[in-house]
């Protein structure tokens, strides 16, 4: 029962932190909750599925098949992210005034939204997929009867929706003015700590046998499998053992994405303004 009440509420809290990221960024947007329910919804879907095909999954391309889905999904995620942080970047006039209940949605508006709205998916799907495939495990060991993982993965559950909701007020506590810079950092790094878990997936799965002895050691100080280690590992991309492919990567991704923020701002001056608090 313990072990299921912990490891639900470390991924419902990491897919939280995703969730409430999106809905600080897209406050006062009109639909903005129907394409995050959406994308909850969709993920969670996606996690049943491998629920379903836990036997077989493992066993696909030469039994890497989990790592290569993974680094699907983390690949999708990042790409999703940067789409919404360089679109802000030079819609970001239009957006506050969509915040401020100023009109509909434009139609470019809605796009930024399904964006987001399969971050939200691939997240929970990410989260729930690690959720389905420890308990199957856990239940594959034997010692632990089905009503006591229940029981377990109900309270996880709760309690990391709780801590979740704690992060997101805490988001919405930032001035509107400063929300887009926040949040725009926090997508950022998001991504880049992705982009690293991609290429952890594809060298643990054999693709990437290259740059794969750690660079430093911070167990020690920090694991990453503590709660706050885990946290931080979905928010930032922590690693307390991070390989050079790794740092590689997190590196690129927030050249990329910043590089390809600046760039919209540029072209797309007219829309880049976001409204200041009165």
């Amino acid at each position: 029962m313990l072990a299921s009440l912990i490891i639900v509420f470390r991924e419902v809290i990491e897919a939280g932190l995703i969730v409430g990221i999106v809905l600080a960024a897209t406050q006062g947007v009109p639909r903005r909750t129907l394409w995050v329910s959406y994308g909850i919804a969709g993920g969670l879907l996606g996690a049943c599925l491998v629920a379903a095909f836990a036997d077989q999954l493992g066993s696909l391309f030469e039994g890497s098949g989990q790592e290569l889905f993974n680094a699907g999904v983390l690949t999708l995620a990042v790409a999703m992210l940067a789409w919404h942080n360089v679109w802000m970047s030079g819609h970001g006039r239009q957006i506050a005034r969509d915040m401020k209940g100023v009109g509909a949605a434009v139609s470019a508006g809605e796009r930024s939204l399904a964006a987001l709205g399969i971050v939200v998916g691939v997240a929970v799907l990410r989260e729930g997929s690690e959720v389905v495939l420890f308990l199957y495990g856990n239940a594959l060991q034997g010692g632990v009867t089905a009503a006591a993982m229940l029981a377990g993965g109900a309270l996880g559950l709760a309690a990391g929706a709780a801590m979740s909701g704690l992060i997101y007020f805490g988001l919405l506590a930032i001035p509107p003015g400063r929300l887009f810079d926040a949040t725009s950092g926090l997508i950022t790094l998001l991504a880049a700590g992705m982009a690293a878990q991609a290429v952890g997936w594809l060298q643990s799965g054999g693709y990437i046998e290259v740059m794969t002895t750690p660079l430093w050691d911070t167990s020690w100080l920090l694991p990453e499998s503590g709660i706050v280690g885990r946290m931080l590992h979905t928010l930032i991309g922590y690693s307390d053992q991070p390989n050079p492919a790794q740092l590689i990567a997190y590196v690129a991704t927030i050249l990329g994405i910043v590089g390809l923020m600046r760039w919209e701002k540029g072209r797309n001056p007219e829309g880049r303004a976001v409204v200041r608090p009165a």
